[in-house]
């Protein structure tokens, strides 16, 4: 599949703004979290800004983006109508969230119950972005029960190191913000490892012989190609990346995405204060490239059943 950059930034975006906010809300519940009004506000403020970019960018690809509200009514069947409605709702209780803590300057009561139904209703919202891919079976990467699992670990794990960056700037970063952040990330690692190994390790069931009904005559192939020239389907569903490209790639992302971000959140723990920041910021920046790469190889190792009729012998 062609990766779509505007989806690539929205998925890595309101995912990273969805777990800070999840985070938000339970740290806060727990009364882990300063008190301070300007945490609440730049915090909160910082997971909506999040959320809202991209949301705005998951509107950039499609043909007629003004007509974009029109998925709401769908919530039914449709798992990307889902999607845009648990993020409205998730909203609501944001916004008495980040009303009460980083204006009024209230953490308890009312505004941490909020906190805590924005966080629940914010990993529901990451789930519902990974199922709009799981539910995909034409797509035999992305029609896999770990996909939205995946997303929510990836969210979790990069909303925690915002958290940990916002612990480092207002209060200093305590011990068990950390760990937090370390254990999301090792989750994140062990579940986008399990699921690479689960799609490498499935048979390729789709082809050329099963898509005609001709399998059982023998190995089939076309005569002719479909179209002289390329085609939107081509470019969309037929886009390629190299298999010695990808394990790069992979490598890149375990790298960037899971290695270095743990060891120097681990290294905030040994080092003096004075460094903490430079070393959060430097972590945070790792994350970021690693969760771009990871979501671009996401789409560009996907291969759509369609190709079947454009060389592919099997998908």
């Amino acid at each position: 599949m062609h990766p779509a950059y505007s989806v690539i930034f929205f998925t890595t975006a309101s995912g990273a703004g969805l777990g800070l906010l999840a985070w938000l809300g339970l740290g806060n519940a727990l009364e882990l979290l300063p008190k301070s009004q300007w945490f609440g506000f730049f915090g909160v403020g910082l997971a909506v800004v999040l959320l809202s970019a991209g949301l705005m960018s998951s509107t950039f690809h499609l043909g007629r983006p003004e007509r974009a509200w029109r998925a709401f009514s769908q919530w039914r069947s449709s798992w990307l109508s889902r999607e845009g409605v648990s993020a409205v709702l998730t909203y609501i209780p944001t916004g008495v969230l980040g009303i009460g803590w980083g204006i009024m300057g209230i953490t308890d009561g009312a505004v941490a119950v909020a906190g805590v139904v924005a966080a629940v209703l914010a990993v529901i919202t990451i789930y519902t972005t990974g199922m709009i891919y799981a539910s995909l079976p034409t797509i035999r990467a992305w029609y896999q029960p770990l996909v939205p699992i995946v997303y929510i670990a990836l969210g979790l794990a990069s909303g925690a190191v915002l958290l940990t960056l916002l612990l480092a700037i207002f209060e200093g970063v305590p011990s068990w913000a950390v760990w937090l952040s370390v254990a999301a990330i090792a989750a994140g690692f062990v579940l986008k490892s399990l699921y690479w190994s689960t799609v490498a390790g499935e048979k390729r069931t789709y082809t050329v012989g099963a898509a005609t009904g001709l399998g059982r005559f023998g190995k089939v192939r076309p005569l002719d190609p479909p179209h002289t020239m390329a085609n939107f389907v081509m470019r969309e569903m037929g886009y390629e990346v190299a298999r010695k490209h990808a394990e790069k790639l992979r490598g890149l992302v375990h790298l960037l995405l899971f290695v270095v971000p743990a060891a120097l959140l681990l290294a905030t723990l040994v080092v003096g204060s004075p460094l903490t920041l430079p070393l959060v910021l430097l972590a945070l920046g790792s994350t970021v490239v690693g969760l771009v790469t990871e979501r671009w190889l996401f789409f560009a190792e996907a291969e759509h059943v369609s190709m079947l009729y454009y060389g592919k012998e099997a998908v």
